[in-house]
C-alpha cells in the first residue's frame, strides 16, 4: 500500500498546540489531511502520534475523520514511523507533516510519481535535497525497506528524531533522487513552527477565502505578488531550525562522552 504518514503531536517545542490550531475555520491537521488525500497515487492517510496523554486529542481527531492511527514514542519518531508502516503494511511511505497546511498535492504527486517511475532503482525521493520549493511544500517518499534499514542502523538522537535524516545523510547506502523547481523558491516560508508562521498561513487562508481549499503553489505565489506585505510576516525565521538544533545537541552529547 502507498500511504501518506502524518506525524502529529500536541507538544511542539516552539508552538505548543499548533497541530490543531485553527486555520481558516478548520484545525491545521485537517487542512493537511485534506490536501494529502488529494495526492495522486496515495491510497490512505495514516496519523502517527505519541502515547502522551495530550495526544489523545490527535487520536480522537483521527477517529472523527476516519483515519487509521498509531500511537508510539514521542522522541523516537523513526521508531514511530517504522511501527506505523509495519502495522498497516505500508510498502511506500509519503511523509508529510501537519505544519504544512499549504501543501500542494500536485507537487507531492510529482515526487511520488518520480519515486514510482524509478521503482527498484531509488530508495528515497524528495523535493528538499537541495530545497528549491517554498518551505512548507516538503514531500518525502521512501520504501519500507529503506525505512527499516534506517530504523535498524540509525544511532544519533537527531537521526531518531528526524525520520529520514539517516537516509539522506548516507547517499553511499541509499539511492536518492530530488525533484527541483526553477526558479529556486526555497527562501519562501509557508510552514508553521513559530507564532509568526501561524499568522502568515491564517492570513493566506483569509485572503483566499473559498479558494483556499484547492490553492496550490501558483495561486499562493500570485497572492504574494499582489500582497507582498504577507511575505514579510514570517521572513525572519530560519529554515529547518529544528533539525539544526538537534544536530547541535548531537555534538554536545558526543563531546561530553569524549571528555
Amino acid at each position: 500500500m502507498i500511504a501518506a504518514v502524518v506525524q502529529a503531536r500536541i507538544g511542539s517545542t516552539r508552538l505548543p498546540g499548533k497541530t490543531l490550531a485553527d486555520v481558516g475555520g478548520e484545525p491545521m491537521l485537517a487542512r493537511l489531511v485534506a490536501r494529502a488525500r488529494r495526492v495522486s497515487g496515495v491510497e490512505q492517510v495514516i496519523v502517527a502520534t505519541t502515547e502522551q496523554p495530550a495526544d489523545q486529542a490527535i487520536l480522537w481527531f483521527a477517529a472523527d475523520h476516519g483515519l487509521p492511527a498509531y500511537a508510539g514514542s514521542e522522541d523516537d519518531v523513526l521508531d514511530r514511523f517504522y511501527q506505523t508502516a509495519r502495522r498497516y503494511d505500508v510498502s511506500t511511505i509519503v511523509r508529510v507533516t501537519p505544519d504544512c497546511p499549504l501543501l500542494d498535492p500536485v507537487i507531492s504527486g510529482h515526487v511520488l510519481a518520480r519515486f514510482l517511475e524509478a521503482r527498484g532503482s531509488v530508495d528515497y525521493a524528495s523535493n528538499t535535497h537541495p530545497p528549491t520549493f517554498p518551505d512548507g511544500l516538503d514531500t518525502e517518499v521512501f520504501s519500507f525497506d529503506a525505512l527499516a534499514r534506517a530504523w535498524r542502523e540509525a544511532s544519533e538522537p537527531s537521526e531518531r528524531e528526524h525520520v529520514t535524516s539517516y537516509i539522506w545523510r548516507h547517499p553511499e547506502q541509499f539511492r536518492l533522487v530530488n525533484v527541483a523547481h526553477d526558479p529556486d523558491l526555497s527562501a519562501l516560508r509557508w510552514t508553521v513552527d513559530e507564532p509568526a508562521d501561524l499568522e502568515f498561513v491564517r492570513a493566506v487562508y483569509c485572503h483566499l477565502g473559498a479558494a483556499c481549499e484547492t490553492a496550490g503553489l501558483d495561486v499562493v505565489l500570485e497572492l504574494l505578488r499582489r500582497h507582498p506585505e504577507l511575505e514579510a510576516i514570517n521572513r525572519s525565521t530560519a529554515r529547518n531550525e529544528g533539525y539544526a538544533r538537534s544536530v547541535r545537541a548531537d555534538r554536545v552529547l558526543t563531546d561530553s562522552k569524549e571528555r
